[in-house]
């Protein structure tokens, strides 16, 4: 097998400081979407996911809540791998930041970089935001009310002085510039590309790498009074989980580097500049793709506990299903930009794309064939077959939206698949087999056999966002699950119809709205 058919995407490790939310929820989904495809395609996928549970602002939840950090940290992780469940996640690991192989990789990359020469110990002080678990430069900082907060995020900051081991990220900057000339594509949306390397054009400083201020993380080797860096020591998650530093072992050697790590824009500066920085010092490969996307938006507003508007993916689940809403949040909202979600929305689009176009025409297909045709996928001769393949204008159009997938343009992607829907269920009124099967069974044999051609080509295009429902239209229809992959759309004769349909169900029930 070679390289090429192994592929590797991350999502961020979440800061479990309290209950998952709807970024958590669209990140995630994400990568699930990227990573089901990429099956389809037949490639080994390893998709990772989990927590980072280090830092000051952990430490000080803990304390707040009287409890023992490790077990908060426990108790929140929980919640988050739960999330994992109730979102169908097909994630192959879920790694958290308090593991003893973690603490294991952390060791060894901060002992390459120190062997490297790019770490050494000074004093510190500036803005710290213990939120952000970030450094702000005066610069990055504004005044509102009297209280100082970083303009990027908002957050609180704190004056502090403090001994500190350093990295020396300046020295980088030319490299980092050099590597996004020569790999247009290592960060995506192109928007996210230019503002990294605006923000590196500028100069870069060394970076404060440890914290004496709190003991909460993962000690300094050879200096304990020092914990690293949480972002040092989180990142590194990307690599714990394939065994490194063991770089011979099984894990490693087929899947890094990273295909993609799939993350929040307001992380884009720690795995854009910092996390390749730390590789290239460390003289490990770099990731082929940082992918930012954008936030998660209600009423037009970012969400937030203040303003009231936050929405529960958990409770969306609960009311309109977990399909309905892997679905919205791909279609709706635009992978590089700042989406607006709400519930009206949501309920439309659950009616027009899935109730009243795709659900539908599968419930009237297969109804139909139950009537007219015993139950079974009429047969054709292979010549007939062979004409249906040719005039598919699906099946030509698979490789664009294989390059879809792999620019993570999933709204485009999932909006031409839709549109086939539309395209089938236009093709199955106008051919009105129904009245066809007067004059012609044959011909009404063979409009039924290319619709239920299309409808599994759909279903399978399909499956990686939904695939609850997916699944269930291709078990209807008897599509063994090895079938079920982008081959088989394109190559494969495996409509069996030999076999009895299954009972169609409902598979997406029509939402009234609250008047």
């Amino acid at each position: 097998m070679t390289k090429k058919n192994f592929y590797y995407i991350t999502t961020p490790i979440y800061y479990p400081s309290g209950n998952p939310h709807m970024g958590h929820a669209y990140s995630s989904i994400i990568a699930d979407v990227l990573a089901r495809f990429k099956r389809l395609e037949g490639y080994e996928v390893f998709f990772l996911t989990g927590t980072d549970e280090h830092g000051l602002k952990i430490q000080r939840e803990s304390e707040k809540n009287n409890m023992n950090t490790k077990d908060f940290c426990d108790g929140l992780s929980y919640k988050f791998k739960e999330l994992t469940k109730i979102l169908n996640l097909s994630n192959t690991d879920f790694i958290r930041t308090t593991e003893k192989r973690h603490f294991k990789s952390v060791e060894a990359i901060w002992n390459k970089l120190v062997d490297s020469g790019d770490i050494y110990l000074d004093k510190y002080s500036g803005w710290y935001s213990v939120s952000d678990e970030a450094y702000y430069d005066e610069d990055e900082i504004i005044e509102v009310n009297g209280i100082k907060k970083s303009k990027s995020s908002g957050s609180k900051v704190e004056w502090v002085e403090e001994e500190s081991y350093f990295f020396k990220l300046s020295s980088w900057t030319k490299k980092l510039l050099k590597h996004y000339e020569e790999n247009p594509n290592f960060i995506l949306p192109k928007s996210r590309a230019n503002e990294v390397i605006s923000f590196v054009k500028k100069g870069l400083k060394d970076l404060s790498v440890s914290r004496t201020s709190f003991s909460w993380g993962i000690p300094v080797p050879k200096n304990n009074k020092h914990v690293i860096y949480v972002w040092l020591d989180a990142l590194t998650n990307y690599i714990s989980a394939l065994n490194f530093p063991n770089e011979k072992n099984e894990l490693y050697t087929k899947f890094w580097p990273a295909s993609v790590h799939i993350i929040g824009k307001d992380i884009l500066r720690f795995h854009a500049i910092y996390w390749p920085a730390f590789l290239m010092a460390a003289k490990i490969k770099l990731p082929v793709r940082i992918y930012g996307h954008g936030w998660i938006l209600s009423d037009e507003k970012k969400m937030s506990k203040s303003l009231g508007n936050i929405l529960d993916p958990i409770e969306i689940i609960k009311n309109y299903g977990i399909d309905q809403m892997r679905y919205y949040l791909i279609k709706e909202v635009s992978l590089g930009n700042d989406g607006n979600i709400s519930l009206i929305n949501l309920k439309n689009c659950i009616n027009n794309d899935l109730a009243n176009n795709f659900g539908n025409l599968c419930q009237r297909v297969f109804s139909f064939i139950e009537k007219n045709c015993n139950n079974k996928i009429p047969e054709q001769k292979n010549e007939i077959k062979n004409q249906i393949n040719s005039k598919s204008k699906l099946k030509k159009d698979i490789p664009n939206l294989i390059k879809l997938i792999d620019k993570q343009d999933l709204t485009t992607y999932i909006k031409k698949v839709v549109d086939y829907s539309f395209e089938a269920n236009k093709y199955f009124n106008d051919s009105e087999p129904w009245a066809v099967k007067k004059i012609s069974p044959e011909k009404m044999k063979t409009i039924i056999f290319t619709v239920v051609d299309q409808i599994k080509d759909i279903s399978i295009l399909l499956s990686p966002i939904m695939p609850i429902s997916s699944d269930k239209i291709l078990e209807s229809i008897n599509i063994d699950i090895k079938h079920r992959t982008i081959e088989s759309i394109i190559n494969k004769d495996v409509l069996n119809c030999k076999i009895e349909l299954k009972k169609p169900e409902i598979l997406f029930k029509k939402i009234e709205n609250d008047n």
